[in-house]
């Protein structure tokens, strides 16, 4: 590997951007491929950049046939993250779920009788106020964030923190009229409406889901149809 590509991919991955490295396997010529710019000595093909990307999206590696020969691809993604926002009854059958599904999950909420160990065994929790927690956590595209309190004073800060954010989803709890509730004030505070589109709301896949586990699984659900739908999210 070239010293500027091992600089570039180091940098890459300090910086949590989704990054892949193709090698000609004939040739050793490597490039680096991200979502929307590729660079290197390799020289990519439409069709084979969008190999890759894919390759990225799937979170691994592969080895891909080309018109020039055979090119494998390391993938370097940083973790996946799941940022909820209210310890309440959803959450409990969503994060070990998510945690299952291969993502780091944080919990976010002030309020201590809900943000338990006994509810919540090992996982991170984080009592502060959720925009102080939300800055911390810095949400990369890695990142989904839900919020599920229906309490504006905790849901607001995070959607505000999420929506300055590169995260692949964002997703608020409540029905229609909540959300145009949500929507009234989030747009008090500057968002404008391409902002306020990223907010998955009623959260979740239209499953028909009732009980909370369903619920956890229409939100687990739609988090992995974005994560593998769209190239920002990966």
């Amino acid at each position: 590997m070239r010293r500027a590509t091992l600089e570039a991919l180091r940098a890459r991955r300090a910086a949590k951007a989704p990054v892949a490295l193709a090698t000609d396997l004939a040739t050793g010529a490597q490039a680096l491929v991200g979502f929307e710019e590729a660079e290197g000595a390799l020289e990519l093909d439409a069709a084979t950049l969008e190999a890759v990307r894919q390759a990225l999206r799937d979170d691994r590696g592969r080895t891909i046939q080309t018109a020039g020969g055979a090119v494998f691809v390391n993938v370097y993604n940083p973790p996946r993250r799941l940022v909820v926002v209210g310890a309440v009854h959803i959450a409990q059958p969503l994060v070990p779920m998510a945690a299952i599904a291969g993502y780091q999950v944080v919990v976010i909420d002030p309020r201590h009788g809900f943000a338990t160990d006994a509810r919540f065994p090992e996982v991170m929790l984080d009592t502060d106020w959720p925009d102080e927690a939300m800055e911390r956590v810095k949400p990369d595209v890695r990142t989904a964030v839900v919020t599920l309190t229906h309490d504006p004073k905790l849901d607001d800060p995070a959607l505000a923190v999420a929506l300055r954010s590169p995260a692949f989803y964002i997703g608020a709890l409540g029905s229609r009229k909540t959300h145009a509730a949500r929507v009234a004030r989030l747009r008090e505070l500057g968002f404008g409406d391409n902002e306020i589109g990223r907010i998955d709301a009623p959260v979740g896949l239209d499953i028909g889901a009732v009980s909370p586990a369903e619920i956890a699984i229409s939100i687990l659900g739609k988090i992995t149809q974005t994560l593998h739908a769209a190239p920002a999210a990966n």
